[in-house]
């Protein structure tokens, strides 16, 4: 049996929760492996909406359990708080249904509060952040003065850590106009919010290698897209981690020969939440058909999100950099009743034609898409489960997808709910 990573191949919102989900009837052990609670994940089981964040998406499945690994960044009162919620749907999340890496590193109020001054600057890039502190936390970690799980435990550590991080934010605040931060109300806090975090730490890294040794399944789970790498997406309109299948081994304490197959999900057409380039958006009254019938409001932020067609070019591009075996091609019902359908083969930028997105900011603004144009159909593919199920048109144009990024699609998914799925190839059997 496989174990597999799930990651988006698009700018993310592709519809992994559910994926994921899906999967993890098969899987023991779920791991999220980068990120942060700027991730939202939607589920729908029995008519009952589960909205997570920051937990993995098999907590809410009997029987599996969910892990944070060393690569996410832990914001300790969201967590809580989404504990909190889901209890009120009626899942318990207990230390025996998640553990969370006692290396991870800590999201504070002050690296919020750092977000936001950025986000509002009159001047310098706008990236179009959550403002969660995702990106201040992984620079103090790379930077050596972040504070991780495991320092919950040592309280008497907490004072100096505070301070030494504290040089930092405050020299920034100040460039801000903005008073230091208060270090005594951050270790009040912390304090007090140990208790609820800490009985969850583990040496993720151990429980993971022996449960590899034990034939455990594991569903490595990744948040955001591929798009948004802050290596090889489009940057600097990029999250602050690496979003690509490689980081799944680094990003949960385990070797690179821990993934077998990687999935790659992909939206029958494009979104993107936030600034950046966007070469197949549209503007007009197709996109906004595109947004309505998708739903397309971020989980976590409510934000709408920005629509166009597909890009074959850049989802090929994606699934190469992080070695994906399959696709599983989302919201296909969402293309039900146009008349046609326009899918990105490349992009024609300053007299040139490319086939890939180069890496360049300017011509990554500048490029304009090339399309092919498909008929669509009328008929519905909403919740189908079978290839019989869906019209002729339909079946041309996820074949056709699967020629342009050179990749076979694994599953179709047709509806938000969980079985609503077409499966070609099982990822765990493959």
């Amino acid at each position: 049996m496989a174990d597999v990573a799930v990651i988006g191949a698009q700018w993310g919102d592709e519809g992994k929760g559910k994926i994921v989900d899906w999967l993890s009837s098969r899987a023991d052990i779920v791991v999220r492996f980068q990120g942060g609670h700027n991730a939202g994940h939607t589920l729908v089981i029995e008519g009952e909406v589960y909205k997570l964040s920051l937990l993995p998406s098999g907590v809410v499945r009997k029987g599996c359990v969910g892990v944070i690994g060393a690569g996410v960044v832990v914001d300790p009162f969201a967590l809580t708080a989404e504990i909190d919620r889901i209890a009120e749907q009626g899942v318990a999340v207990t230390p025996d249904r998640l553990m969370i890496a006692e290396n991870a590193t800590l999201i504070l109020p002050v690296h919020q509060e750092l977000d936001a001054l950025r986000e509002g600057a009159a001047k310098g890039v706008k990236i179009g952040t959550t403002k969660r502190g995702i990106g201040p936390a992984y620079e103090d970690r790379a930077g050596r003065r972040a504070l991780r799980v495991v320092d919950l435990i040592d309280a008497a550590s907490l004072p100096e850590k505070i301070e030494n991080l504290l040089v930092h934010h405050n020299a920034l605040r100040r460039g801000f106009g903005e008073d230091d931060y208060d270090g005594d109300d951050l270790l009040r806090r912390l304090k007090d919010i140990a208790p609820r975090v800490t009985p969850f730490a583990r040496p993720v890294w151990r429980e993971l290698n022996d449960a590899r040794r034990a034939g455990k399944r594991i569903l490595f789970e990744g948040a955001q897209g591929v798009l948004l790498d802050v290596d090889h997406g489009t940057y600097p309109f990029v999250t602050s981690s690496n979003t690509v299948a490689g980081h799944a081994a680094a990003g949960s304490g385990l070797g690179p020969n821990a993934v077998d197959y990687v999935l790659g999900i992909v939206k029958a057409y494009t979104t993107r939440v936030g600034e950046g380039p966007f070469p197949t958006e549209l503007s007009d009254a197709t996109g906004r058909r595109l947004g309505e019938r998708g739903r397309e409001f971020g989980t976590v932020t409510g934000r709408q999100r920005r629509c166009g067609w597909f890009d074959a070019a850049l989802v090929r591009q994606s699934l190469k950099i992080s070695g994906v075996d399959g696709v599983a091609l989302t919201k296909l019902d969402v293309l039900d009743g146009f008349d046609e359908l326009k899918v990105c083969t490349g992009y024609h930028i300053a007299g040139a034609s490319y086939d890939y997105l180069p890496a360049g900011a300017d011509n990554q603004a500048a490029a304009e898409p090339l399309y092919e144009t498909m008929p669509g159909w009328a008929g519905s593919t909403e919740k189908a489960r079978s290839w019989a199920d869906l019209p002729a048109e339909a079946v041309k144009y996820v074949r056709r997808i699967e020629e342009l990024i050179e990749t076979p699609v694994a599953l179709v998914s047709t509806s938000p709910e969980r079985d609503d799925v077409i499966l070609m190839r099982d990822p765990f059997q493959d």
